[in-house]
């Protein structure tokens, strides 16, 4: 069963009730943030909520498509820009994206898989689909 249907409408509710400090993932003790980013082929702003894993005041996320055979749409975005914006705990604030390729990609899989054990899972649900892993470093 996919949760997406479920967990994206309570998120939009739980960011509109709480003011964009806290979605669905804050409440069960897990850390999200807000990312906006331009569309690729619109150039419409495009934001989503995503599990991040904490680096310093740096954000790792992770394409992992609750373990969908796709990437998501928003990786797509985030590969086209080299800008975002991240709303996390009530501020917003512009971010530079780099997406992580070669050796660091490794280092940060493994950073990754210690801090949510559950993208192991979605990598088997993808069919061994490489996750698309980007760093939002603060502009």
């Amino acid at each position: 069963m996919r949760l997406a249907p479920v967990v994206l409408p309570l998120e939009r509710f739980v960011r509109w009730v709480t003011r964009g400090r806290m979605g669905v993932l804050d409440l069960v003790g897990l850390p999200s943030i807000e990312v906006t980013v331009a569309g690729r082929k619109t150039g419409m702003p495009r934001t989503t909520s995503l599990l991040y894993v904490p680096q310093g005041t740096d954000f790792l996320v992770i394409g992992s498509n609750w373990g969908s055979l796709k990437h998501p749409a928003w990786s797509a975005n985030l590969r086209a820009a080299s800008t975002a914006t991240v709303g996390h705990r009530g501020e917003r604030f512009a971010v530079r994206v780099t997406e992580v390729t070669g050796v660091e990609r490794k280092r940060a899989w493994d950073l990754a898989v210690e801090f949510w054990p559950g993208y192991e899972m979605e990598y088997e649900l993808s069919g061994g689909r490489e996750f698309r892993i980007f760093e939002l470093r603060r502009a």
